[in-house]
């Protein structure tokens, strides 16, 4: 039996587990709570769950599964060694976990492949020099007129009163 840790507040990271167990007992695993006692912890998220045959990816595969679908960058996988895996899998990400610390005590049946991290948006960028991108840098805008204009508000009420007006001359 191996253990896991798992640091809290982890973000990102994807688990990929080998289930060698009868497809009763994997999709067994689907159900709420099932996950939890195969990995020895309380309180998963089951949306950040995935367990699937890996036939049930068609041509896709677990290379375009973790690439496409889970973000996972290229020099991340190896195509060969993906392909050669068959039978029923179960991907864990990071947000199954709710940014809790755990450790991970696997069942036997439960055989740790790799992890993998997902891609994320890198927000670093250059200083931006441009003039428009100055705080206040917009033209201000200048009025002569310091008037407030009431036409609409006029315009609307005179409307008001005309149906008001109506409603009354209906009643009478």
């Amino acid at each position: 039996m191996s253990n896991l840790t798992v640091a809290p507040h982890e973000r990102g990271v994807i688990r990929l587990f080998a289930l060698d167990m009868r497809p009763e007992e994997a999709k067994f695993l689907r159900e709420p709570g099932a996950v939890d006692q195969v990995l020895g912890v309380d309180g998963l998220d089951p949306d950040h769950i995935d367990i699937f045959t890996v036939s049930d990816l068609e041509d896709l595969g677990l290379y375009g599964y973790l690439s496409e679908g889970c973000g996972v960058s290229a020099d991340q996988l190896d195509r060969d060694a993906l392909a050669a895996i068959e039978g029923w899998v179960m991907i864990l990400r990071s947000a199954a976990f709710k940014e809790r610390p755990a450790t991970l005590r696997l069942d036997p049946r439960l055989r740790l492949i790799d992890l993998f991290t997902e891609e994320t948006t890198n927000w670093t960028g250059g200083v931006i020099e441009t003039e428009s991108a100055k705080p206040f840098s917009a033209p201000q805008a200048t009025s002569t007129d310091d008037r407030p204009r009431r036409v609409g508000s006029a315009l609307l009420a005179l409307v008001a009163l005309l149906i008001l007006g109506g409603i009354v001359w209906l009643i009478l």
